[in-house]
């Protein structure tokens, strides 16, 4: 019998997101409603859209690339190692501006499911 805390591996397929960028869910289960972990790659010259979490908190942690992130339209450049605290609500997005791509881990509490990714290009709020 296999024991309720585990949960079985999958092959974790990368997949594109009309955010614009391509992502892989390495942690994302019913089974743990508290936390979510992701890892986004965004190509050169892409800016994401811009968006926000509706009650989620989101955390980078930068693998390798740089980029520019922005939150509450407030920008902060990002390299390998950089981490940021993205509160729930907050309008962000990121800007790889580099010539490799950008890949960082998302780690978003509680977990990430569609219905919390707001579209904020959508309602005019575009300011990029």
């Amino acid at each position: 019998m296999v024991p309720d805390w585990f949960v079985p591996g999958a092959a974790a397929a990368e997949f594109w997101t009309a955010e614009r960028c391509f992502i892989t869910e390495l942690l994302n289960t019913s089974a743990s409603p508290e936390v979510s972990l992701a890892i986004a790659r965004v190509e050169p010259g892409v800016t994401t859209q811009l968006h926000c979490l509706a009650g989620v908190v989101e955390r980078y942690v930068v693998r390798r690339g740089r980029g520019v992130l922005e939150v509450d339209g407030r920008r902060q450049p990002l390299m390998a190692g950089d981490q940021a605290l993205i509160a729930a609500g907050a309008a962000q997005r990121i800007t790889n501006d580099g010539s490799e791509e950008l890949e960082f881990y998302c780690v978003c509490t509680p977990r990430f499911t569609p219905d919390c990714y707001v579209n904020l290009e959508d309602e005019g709020n575009e300011t990029n």
